[in-house]
């Protein structure tokens, strides 16, 4: 009766810890938030992993860990990889 309901993109503040994505895009009235995150690699086609939601969030780009605001998180914007 009812169609199978699947996210397949989202948010990064959506993801739970643990669930990976590819980022396909960041979007941000703040430059200085745009341009911070791509001096720490989050770009279009990067894969990271969300560590911890709580009492801050961090993310891992490849083998590197980063904590980041509230107004970063939502800025970025990924398609999740299903494990």
């Amino acid at each position: 009766m009812f169609a199978r309901f699947s996210v397949t993109g989202c948010s990064l503040e959506l993801l739970r810890m643990g669930e990976r994505g590819i980022v396909t895009f960041c979007k941000s009235q703040d430059e200085t938030i745009l341009k911070d995150l791509i001096s720490m690699g989050v770009i279009p086609g990067t894969t990271i992993t969300l560590e911890q939601h709580f009492p801050s969030s961090i993310i891992k780009v490849g083998n590197t860990s980063l904590a980041l605001n509230i107004e970063s998180i939502r800025a970025i914007y990924v398609q999740i990889i299903h494990n």
